[in-house]
């Protein structure tokens, strides 16, 4: 579905990853190594390589099965990134880390730090991500694209799901919905297409609240009633409860965030006006086949944050139409829909 813009119409054109290093990105730890333990940290830079390609490479090197490989997050492969992966070697004995190394053509893979930790790293452990982008070809008033990076800055932008969650051509809603009416899938692609599905209705949720101006609850009336509130840089969640000066204050602090419905079995949370729109946004065929088979998965009710502001966002022009940005992003959020308030970028 498109989704609705909360800033304006597009302040620029542009073109993004004419090359991967147009597209750096830089996964911010979230712990220090024990020093000690079965597991190897390995801080890997890559070019041109997904994160899937990194873990078989490093199965094989390490001579393990796939399932000894962790990584915290997921990362393309049209981009310069860097992240940490472990991989489970009991007799604590590594072999050569120069033979991970890949510089063929466009692709590059070289080790960075390691350390010995006492686990495998799990999915999420990290504290963020470090994104620094180059649009090229900008086409767009100068003053008018950085107002909006003034804008984006101040308010944040909609938390929405970034496009890449849904597949090529977001295949993966119709695979969902096929799963659902019962085509069997493995179990890898079985989490891949719940997580698809839980995203759409968020999605869904997110863009009528951008239409009707009450996504970040900052409208001239202050917060809808039954508004669920979210505590930064947590999963955290209370409310609803009555909108007085004191959550003012913190949501202007953004300390808290309002929050949208990640759905599953049992009742919403959120009540009142909010409830009723968050069922309105939910109300067609498509979207009642997609909670109903999310409930019969078994996946319970939580929420997400419905806003999102970039840390340290900063811009800085290389050419006339050459623009380069620098943030940073709490984990599970989409560098994509940053630019996607900023304009139009292929």
């Amino acid at each position: 579905m498109e989704l609705t813009r909360a800033h304006g119409a597009p302040a620029l054109q542009a073109r993004i990853r004419s090359t991967p290093e147009d597209f750096r990105v830089e996964e911010l730890p979230g712990f220090e190594p024990s020093g000690s333990g079965e597991h190897l940290l390995l801080t890997i830079e890559k070019r041109g390589i997904n994160t899937a390609f990194a873990a078989k490479r490093i199965a094989e090197w390490a001579g393990v099965g796939e399932m000894a490989i962790g990584y915290a997050g997921l990362k393309d492969r049209h981009a310069v990134t860097r992240q940490r992966f472990s991989v489970h070697l009991p007799r604590k004995i590594a072999p050569d880390l120069s033979l991970l190394d890949i510089d063929e053509g466009d692709e590059r893979l070289r080790v960075l730090e390691h350390a010995w930790h006492s686990r495998k790293l799990p999915r999420g452990a990290l504290a963020g991500n470090r994104f620094v982008l180059v649009l090229r070809d900008v086409q767009g008033d100068r003053t008018a694209v950085e107002s909006r990076l003034r804008t984006i800055a101040e308010r944040g932008v909609p938390n929405y799901f970034g496009e890449q969650r849904f597949g090529r051509g977001g295949d993966n809603l119709g695979a969902a919905l096929s799963m659902f009416a019962g085509r069997r899938v493995g179990r890898d692609q079985r989490g891949m297409l719940l997580s698809a599905a839980r995203s759409a209705l968020f999605n869904r949720v997110l863009a009528s609240r951008v239409a009707a101006g009450n996504w970040d609850a900052s409208g001239a009336d202050g917060a809808l009633d039954g508004e669920v509130w979210m505590l930064d840089g947590s999963r955290s969640v209370f409310g609803p409860e009555p909108f007085n000066k004191t959550l003012a204050q913190r949501l202007a602090a953004f300390d808290i965030h309002p929050t949208g419905p990640l759905w599953g079995r049992g009742g919403l949370r959120s009540s009142d006006a909010v409830q009723a729109l968050e069922l309105a946004a939910l109300d067609n065929d498509e979207a009642a086949r997609l909670g109903a088979g999310l409930e019969a998965a078994g996946l319970k009710q939580e929420r997400r944050s419905l806003r999102l502001r970039p840390i340290d966002l900063g811009w800085g022009w290389l050419e006339d139409d050459v623009l380069e940005l620098g943030f940073v992003l709490p984990p599970g959020t989409y560098a994509t829909v940053v630019l996607a308030e900023l304009g139009t970028i292929a």
